[in-house]
């Protein structure tokens, strides 16, 4: 995901283009200074996703007690932390200007962690939103079944998932020698044609099952919850449901550009006029979903609470009410009005 050389096939349908010396120099200078500022950011999300990351999994992990939302937060962090601690190897791609010294198995590793961040993470978001969904709508069941245990089996069946839909990004994941340089490049095929349709089929498949349908149920979701809102008159709890917005507007805002040039990249097959665009958005979408893995500590920090307040507390504190499940009565025999409100609490 973060190399922007050609993919096979479509470098060929470039090459067959009369480019002057003066468009290819041109070409070449803006490729070193997407590189370096590629370079800048890979950097600023490796710190920053280490260390936040890092501290959100050594809190909710071991420093908090285990609940649903705790479980959630803590797999998202881990899927950021796996993907953020590969990327000194991405910098150091682009540094050594397009050379893998890494051998293959690293490089279908480095690109694994990345898709497999993406996946984890829009369908971690994705239960959330039904967990969300199913405490408005069913308060009652939602006490009495919704349990630490169960969630932690539903993040596992979530890794699965993700494990399994970006295996074709590892298989497809190879290195080559060429001119005394080792490339780590998607190779969809040595034969133009098919390989510009698996790397078409690839992209929609992506696009589909990484953004398309979750973005959906999430949208659904929460459309859901809304109505039932506004229907019994209530107001949702504003740190939680706070604070998972601000992550689902951040995964939405970091990734979608990146599947909008990623389409744009297989159209390009067709119309070779688009390299230019493609030279410059591809680094620049690409580093910007890889910013996305160091935003949600910093997400869970602001939003939890006023500025003032979050000084006048420590970090721990801050993370704690971030992550911390609402407090809620006991369960009454008979389901009133003031029952639904405590139970929409876990917004």
């Amino acid at each position: 995901m973060a190399d922007t050389t050609l993919p096979t096939g479509l470098k060929d349908a470039f090459l067959d283009e009369d480019y002057d010396y003066e468009e290819l120099i041109f070409q070449h200078n803006l490729r070193k200074t997407m590189n370096i500022l590629s370079m800048v950011i890979y950097s600023i999300a490796f710190l920053l996703g280490a260390i936040g990351n890092g501290l959100v999994i050594f809190i909710t992990g071991f420093r908090m007690k285990k609940t649903v939302n705790t479980i959630w937060f803590l797999n998202l962090a881990i899927a950021d932390f796996a993907f953020t601690f590969f990327l000194p190897l991405s910098i150091a791609y682009l540094a050594l200007d397009f050379h893998w010294p890494f051998g293959e198995a690293m490089c279908k590793l480095n690109s694994a962690t990345a898709f497999l961040n993406l996946y984890a993470s829009v369908y971690l978001l994705t239960v959330i939103s039904i967990d969300r969904c199913v405490s408005v709508w069913y308060p009652v069941w939602a006490q009495n079944h919704r349990t630490p245990r169960l969630a932690s089996f539903v993040a596992l069946g979530v890794w699965i998932l993700a494990l399994v839909l970006s295996s074709p990004n590892i298989h497809f994941r190879k290195t080559a020698m060429s001119e005394d340089v080792i490339n780590c490049y998607n190779n969809f095929s040595w034969n133009a044609e098919l390989a510009q349709t698996t790397h078409r089929a690839m992209t929609i498949s992506r696009f589909i099952f990484g953004f398309a349908i979750p973005f959906s149920v999430i949208i659904a979701c929460y459309g859901a919850i809304v109505l039932r809102l506004k229907r019994d008159h209530l107001a949702p709890s504003s740190k939680p449901f706070r604070v998972i917005t601000a992550v689902i507007l951040a995964f939405f805002i970091c990734w979608f550009p990146y599947h909008v040039f990623s389409f744009l990249e297989i159209q390009a097959y067709k119309d070779p006029t688009l390299f230019p665009v493609l030279s410059i958005g591809i680094p620049l979408t690409s580093s910007l979903a890889f910013i996305n893995s160091c935003l949600n500590p910093i997400l869970y920090v602001f939003m939890g609470h006023d500025f003032k307040e979050r000084l006048k507390r420590s970090l721990f504190s801050v993370f704690e009410n971030a992550f911390a499940e609402e407090i809620s009565q006991s369960t009454t025999q008979t389901k009133t009005k003031s029952s639904i409100e405590l139970d929409s609490q876990n917004l």
